[in-house]
């Protein structure tokens, strides 16, 4: 799919004081902490039942290594999503989208990271739902943390989306570096987290959704 514009974004959006209540929040629920995953792990079974293997959770970590806190709460969404629609509208994608899923805390600490991939699945959801049939159209990251309190962590995107027979255009989005700024960009665009070398970096995630392109 071709676009002019592969990611919007908005410094400092956030107020402070918001971003450091999402990441109270965060912390306060340390009991729901779990290990981040992605692809195929895990998603069909029961992970405390039948827990990953330590061949499993080796695969893993070759594509990541963050924990992560869920969260579904009206006031987070109130803050972040109208910059999701203005951002839809002024990159000229305007994608048809109506719900979104449920908030993803990320924490990154020393040595952790998430490599080359991309949100979208290749097929819609299938749970009954209000997520059937609809595949992640617009995906937003917000920056939680102060730049000063880490090193590392930086957000690249892939231009090329991956087609092996174009030379890799990475760009390095510095523009969510500051506190309390976001980026929207088509959940179809590869991107990575690099390893974080100092601190801890938390960032917010937001996937939302809408029925497939025609």
């Amino acid at each position: 799919m071709n676009i002019s514009n592969y990611y919007w974004y908005f410094e400092s959006a956030i107020p402070e004081r918001i971003c450091d209540m999402i990441v109270q929040y965060g912390k306060a629920e340390k009991q729901r902490e779990i290990g981040a995953l992605t692809g195929g792990f895990g998603r069909d079974r029961d992970l405390q039942k039948n827990p990953l293997t330590k061949e499993e959770l080796k695969d893993l970590h070759k594509k990541r290594n963050s924990n992560i806190v869920w969260m579904n709460d009206r006031w987070i969404y109130k803050e972040i999503q109208p910059y999701v629609k203005i951002a839809n509208k002024n990159a000229g994608w305007n994608y048809d989208w109506d719900y979104s899923e449920q908030c993803q805390f990320t924490i990154y600490r020393k040595g952790q990271y998430y490599d080359w991939h991309c949100d979208s699945w290749d097929k819609p959801y299938v749970e009954e739902g209000p997520t059937k049939g609809k595949i992640r159209k617009l995906s937003v990251t917000v920056s939680l943390t102060d730049p000063k309190e880490y090193k590392g962590g930086e957000l690249e995107f892939d231009f090329r989306n991956k087609e092996p027979d174009k030379k890799p255009n990475i760009r390095t989005c510095t523009e969510i570096l500051p506190k309390g700024s976001l980026v929207v960009f088509p959940s179809f665009v590869w991107h990575r987290v690099k390893p974080v070398t100092k601190g801890v970096r938390h960032s917010l995630v937001i996937w939302n959704l809408g029925y497939p392109f025609k």
